[in-house]
């Protein structure tokens, strides 16, 4: 089941950026931009009453780990300023689903990006593989849900 970006709900964080996110030039060292990708997901989770530990327990799984990451930069950021990033669902698969990202400075767009989360279960013997994920899961995600 595919869904474009339409049939999601968005939702928006904000992070202040401070002294020690950025490199020597004074601009947003790229990795905080990855870490900030994971912390809004995290908290779009939260926000929804869950957190990688409940999912554990209420789905069976170890957790939701990025199977594909990406960004693409379009302008600095800066110490001081605010980045509010955007998460929405772009898209389902049986066992994937893909996050879309953007985040924004004002009215400037600093970046955008995505990340492929899986669920994905550890078996006997310590195997692990992708799930399909529970329709209820998905649900959460539909428009209006934010």
């Amino acid at each position: 089941m595919v869904l474009n970006m339409t049939d999601s709900a968005t939702f928006t964080t904000v992070f202040p950026i401070e002294w020690g996110d950025c490199d020597a030039a004074g601009i947003v060292f790229y990795p905080h931009y990855f870490r900030w990708f994971d912390a809004s997901f995290q908290r779009l989770l939260k926000s929804h009453g869950h957190t990688q530990a409940s999912l554990q327990t209420r789905y069976g799984i170890i957790g939701t780990p990025l199977v594909d990451v990406g960004a693409s930069f379009h302008a600095p950021a800066r110490f001081d300023e605010e980045l509010v990033v955007s998460a929405t669902i772009g898209e389902w698969k049986r066992s994937t689903f893909r996050v879309i990202y953007r985040g924004m400075v004002a009215d400037r767009c600093i970046v955008s990006g995505h990340e492929i989360r899986a669920f994905v279960a550890k078996h006997e013997g310590g195997t692990l593989s992708s799930v399909m994920i529970p329709d209820e899961f998905r649900a959460l995600f539909s428009q209006g849900a934010f």
